[in-house]
């Protein structure tokens, strides 16, 4: 390399250089500011976790505090004393209180927490359907038959998760008003429903003989 070479050379660097340090004089503060950005939301975000693990905790550790009571109607007063911070867990709570009254013999109080979950919107919908279901379970004397039937045939649609105890409900009702024939339907379409546990398939099983019908299960083996 020529000495003319090296020279052009070393002009072409201390200019890069000058545009570099140019650069950074108007816009290194944006880099700066990148980089507390980064830093300061990583570490927010730790701070949140660890916020939230500590309210799970804390929630956790006052549940389990309110179960200790023997009786149903200390347990349902502690669990009401409980203060949840999210949706899920206020559900947690209305769940463990509703339990906790029913025990107690105060059925109306408890459909009154169900009903309460039911109507959260903000909640999956698995947990608003089981605590719509369990309302209506707990129903049976107050509720009309029809009014029953009609919510339980919300719950009964295509693709619900609780379809299937829906529909043994249905059958509960049609029993009660005398319908065998229409029970033993609903019986016999859960037994071959493939989505049907072991658990539900005794139970309905055991109906259908009660009623005089013969149990007709899927095509082969059946756990």
């Amino acid at each position: 390399m020529s000495d003319t070479d090296s020279f052009i050379d070393e002009v072409t660097e201390e200019v890069r250089r000058d545009r570099l340090f140019a650069l950074l004089r108007r816009y290194g503060w944006i880099a700066v500011l990148a980089i507390l950005l980064i830093v300061g939301g990583a570490s927010w975000n730790e701070y949140r976790k660890a916020q939230e693990r500590a309210a799970a905790q804390a929630l956790g550790d006052a549940i389990v505090a309110a179960l200790a009571n023997d009786a149903p109607e200390a347990r349902a007063e502690a669990l009401n004393a409980v203060t949840a911070g999210s949706p899920g867990g206020a559900a947690l709570l209305r769940f463990l209180t509703a339990a906790a009254l029913t025990a107690s013999g105060k059925t109306a109080d408890a459909v009154a927490e169900l009903e309460e979950v039911a109507r959260t919107g903000e909640l999956p919908e698995i947990y608003r359907q089981i605590a719509a279901f369990k309302a209506l379970t707990l129903q049976t004397d107050s509720l009309p038959a029809a009014d029953r039937r009609l919510q339980f045939e919300a719950l009964a649609q295509p693709g619900a998760p609780l379809r299937l105890l829906a529909e043994e409900q249905l059958a509960l009702i049609d029993i009660a008003e005398g319908q065998s024939e229409a029970a033993i339907g609903r019986l016999q379409a859960i037994l071959q429903d493939a989505e049907t546990s072991a658990d539900l398939q005794q139970r309905a099983a055991q109906a259908i003989v009660a009623l005089g019908g013969e149990p007709q299960r899927l095509p082969g083996p059946q756990g």
